[in-house]
């Protein structure tokens, strides 16, 4: 699809359709076939017979290299590989969410969807509960919070060890999980590991 105007704050290395200062440039078609060099006007026409943008994609090339595609659906494409690329580079961050024992239902969902953006960006997510005073009395009530949690988590991640109790602060990890895995092995409602304690120094 033709983008008339597209923000030059996005992707800046490259000037699209109007943007394109050089008088002539040497077109590459949507196949990667050579189309030789033309005046910038007449690629600006092929561009818009065949509903495409004409990108420049070498502009220190004399006269500039440019190329005829789908602006919106290769920033979409090269935005999806500088993600597996950037996941793939440093193995996935550890992000944390707190909530509270008796956390309201409406709030653990946002914090749930936070947590699915997280996972969708490949980085794990360690979610606690920190009890205060005789709340420590009822760590059920963290682990039916952690329950929710895994449970709604359960299509995209998968617990990375066991809840753990140590002090007043309850924890968890969940990994992103391949679909493939996550359809094999968790269809079923997630049930979470006996609670592991540490005793306090």
């Amino acid at each position: 699809m033709l983008h008339r105007e597209v923000s030059a704050n996005i992707f800046k290395e490259l000037r699209v359709n109007r943007q394109i200062r050089a008088r002539e440039v040497r077109l590459i078609g949507e196949e990667s076939e050579q189309m030789g060099v033309v005046p910038t006007e007449k690629a600006l026409q092929i561009a818009r017979e065949r509903n495409l943008d004409l990108v420049e994609v070498a502009s220190t090339a004399v006269p500039p290299v440019c190329r005829l595609l789908d602006y919106g659906k290769y920033r979409y494409e090269q935005t999806k590989k500088e993600r597996k690329a950037r996941v793939t580079q440093k193995g996935g961050a550890l992000k944390e969410i707190r909530v509270r024992p008796r956390v309201q239902d409406h709030d653990l969902e946002t914090k749930i969807k936070t947590a699915k953006k997280f996972l969708a960006d490949g980085d794990k997510v360690r979610f606690f509960v920190i009890f205060r005073g005789r709340e420590i009395t009822h760590p059920e009530l963290g682990l039916k919070a952690l329950q929710k949690v895994a449970n709604d988590l359960k299509e995209m991640a998968g617990l990375d060890g066991t809840p753990s109790l140590e002090g007043r602060i309850m924890s968890v990890v969940f990994s992103p999980t391949s679909t493939k895995k996550i359809a094999k092995e968790q269809t079923a409602e997630v049930k979470m590991p006996e609670v592991k304690v540490k005793e306090e120094v």
